[in-house]
């Protein structure tokens, strides 16, 4: 179902900018086996990053590492964690920190957009929902944040979404959870700002990741999208990914406490 807008953006992609600033960077991805998460991982590693991922899909993750090695990058280190075990997720942030000396870049993006209809929702997959779609993100950050404000330097980037925006049904906690991410990043900006700790939020769309084409990418849903969208075609993972190592580099120094939407024209 690839377009010639599509491929156009592939080409575009090839040309992306190089940050001088993130070489060396110690960068932790949550979420990183698939999807957008791998093509941050993947974007960090081709600007020589130093990239430790989380995830519980572990064949995915070593297809991953697998595949930068055999591109010539630098292999990214993958954990496997659970980033709603909150004893597991501080315990793995402490051994990045010892294996690779600090934190310079958070990318919370784990999460499940899982459809569930308002009726089926029960107080304990409520609780899931929020677990993985919002709480996590906030501990995450909690952990990484002793290492960054030490260094008196840091980015944290919340992986949020439009869906609370459009707005969407059959996913009532996915769409509550993101958009608490919003409130959740301004708050930690204003927290952690006196020790030059940046925080920002990233919004996707309609991202064509496998999940997508696996679950939900039939004719009639890509029609809806392009319908809304100002730009007619899928917005591709590496697409967010390029807006992600902006806010990471020291290019948006300036910048925190703010929300960007990846949508193709959307919202």
């Amino acid at each position: 179902m690839q377009s010639v807008s599509d491929n156009a953006a592939m080409s575009a992609m090839s040309k992306a900018a190089v940050y001088p600033s993130l070489e060396g960077r110690v960068v932790v991805v949550t979420g990183g086996a698939s999807g957008i998460g791998a093509a941050i991982v993947e974007a960090f590693a081709r600007q020589q990053a130093q990239v430790a991922f989380f995830d519980i899909q572990e064949e995915e993750a070593k297809r991953l590492v697998g595949r930068l090695i055999d591109a010539g990058l630098r292999a990214p280190v993958y954990f496997r964690c659970d980033v709603t075990d909150f004893v597991a997720l501080e315990r793995t942030v402490d051994e990045v920190v010892e294996r690779l000396g600090r934190v310079d870049v958070l990318v919370n993006n784990a999460g499940n957009d899982a459809r569930h209809p308002v009726d089926s929702v029960t107080p304990e997959s409520w609780d899931e929902g929020m677990a993985i779609n919002l709480k996590q993100q906030f501990f995450m950050a909690q952990a990484v944040a002793p290492s960054m404000r030490q260094a008196r330097r840091g980015s944290i980037i919340n992986m949020g979404s439009i869906a609370w925006v459009i707005p969407s049904k059959n996913v009532p906690v996915y769409v509550t959870a993101k958009s608490a991410i919003v409130g959740m990043t301004r708050a930690l900006a204003h927290e952690f700002g006196e020790d030059e700790v940046r925080v920002n939020c990233v919004m996707p769309g309609a991202i064509l990741t496998e999940r997508q084409k696996q679950l939900w990418l039939t004719e009639d849903y890509v029609r809806q999208v392009l319908a809304h969208q100002s730009l007619k075609r899928m917005i591709l993972p590496e697409e967010v990914a390029r807006l992600v190592l902006f806010l990471a580099a020291d290019d948006s120094s300036a910048i925190t406490n703010q929300s960007y939407v990846v949508d193709g024209g959307w919202v």
